[in-house]
């Protein structure tokens, strides 16, 4: 009998051992179905952030008015980028305009639309008008919980992002060169564990006489990098050790080609799980904040300004229970996504 020669043998390709990896880990990721539940609650989340105007304002999303056809929300898109002016609409009240026809947002209201015909406690509350009620001063729940969805992503994902450039750079350069580089950034860490983190950016944000975003996101993320440096540190440790990365040396490869291109790479699956955790606890601190009185503006509506409107009194429950579940759920769904990375990660836990 003829053996086989290499010609007749069919050879099955290999996918590159990125790309098979990070197939495991999603395959495992996917055995989890409250992981699984999370990651598509905060997707929806990005959607309804993405398309907050859209879903909650005070202007039509289409109209004609005398044969003339609008699309305010997108006009609005335009005159914000410099490419167009409202010119004779922006002085309109578009809720007294004679319409052909019209087209209005789901929520037709913005967080700083007030209605002043709600003039009791009883025409605030959750009804047919106002579907998750109204503040006392009559803006709509429901519209300050859609766009402070903006602000819930916006800050867990800017603010962590800032914690991730830290963290990956003095982790990578600590575990890379070892020595007094490794010493002066570990101290380093420790000194900024020891500061009381909420109580530094309370003092920080009390300081400037009128709260910002961008100012709370910033410190998050200036005193959130530390578990993050920590657990890059560690990886790349383990990993400079490897065969490869002596060969990238001994072939004359600079340090940033090495560190960017073979040893990050196969040192930031730890991270993923620690940028979980930290945008759920950057919320809270945003909320927490908010909840204080010492985060955003007065004009600028989150779910922690929200829920402090609700202080003093047991009547506005509405102000109580929906934006803290929005709070409660946020933060649950990026822990849980959390979780089921970690269990994705972990090789013991592997089929």
């Amino acid at each position: 009998m003829a053996l086989p020669t290499s010609e007749s043998i069919e050879v099955p390709a290999v996918p590159e051992q990125g790309e098979s990896y990070w197939r495991m880990v999603w395959l495992q990721f996917r055995k989890n179905p409250l992981g699984v539940a999370s990651l598509w609650f905060v997707l929806a989340l990005a959607v309804v952030a993405l398309f907050a105007d859209f879903l909650a304002n005070d202007r039509p999303l289409v109209a004609s008015v005398r044969g003339q056809l609008l699309v305010p929300v997108l006009h609005h898109y335009a005159v914000a980028l410099g490419l167009a002016s409202w010119g004779e609409w922006g002085r309109v009240d578009w809720r007294t305009l004679p319409y052909d026809w019209v087209v209005w947002p789901p929520v037709p209201y913005r967080p700083e639309t007030t209605d002043p015909t709600l003039q009791t406690l009883r025409d605030r509350a959750p009804s047919a008008r106002h579907w998750l009620g109204a503040d006392e001063i009559g803006r709509d729940v429901l519209a300050g919980i859609i766009h402070g969805t903006r602000y819930a992503l916006s800050i867990g994902f800017i603010a962590m992002g800032i914690a991730l450039a830290i963290g990956i750079l003095l982790g990578a350069l600590a575990g890379y060169y070892g020595g007094v580089v490794d010493i002066v950034i570990s101290r380093l860490i420790e000194l900024v564990l020891t500061l009381p983190t909420f109580f530094l950016i309370i003092t920080v944000v009390a300081m400037v006489q009128q709260g910002s975003i961008w100012l709370i996101m910033a410190m998050i993320g200036a005193t959130g990098w530390t578990g993050i440096a920590r657990f890059v540190r560690g990886e790349v440790l383990r990993v400079r050790a490897m065969e490869y990365v002596t060969a990238a040396q001994a072939l004359g490869y600079s340090v940033g080609r090495i560190i960017l291109r073979h040893i990050l790479p196969n040192a930031l699956a730890p991270v993923l799980v620690a940028a979980a955790f930290g945008i759920a606890n950057a919320v809270l601190i945003e909320s927490a904040l908010s909840f204080l009185g010492f985060g955003v503006p007065p004009t600028v509506v989150t779910w922690g300004s929200m829920l402090a409107k609700a202080r003093g009194t047991v009547t506005t429950w509405w102000l109580v229970v929906f934006p803290g579940l929005m709070i409660f759920l946020t933060v649950a769904a990026y822990n849980l996504i959390g979780d089921a990375l970690r269990d994705a990660l972990d090789p013991r836990l592997r089929e």
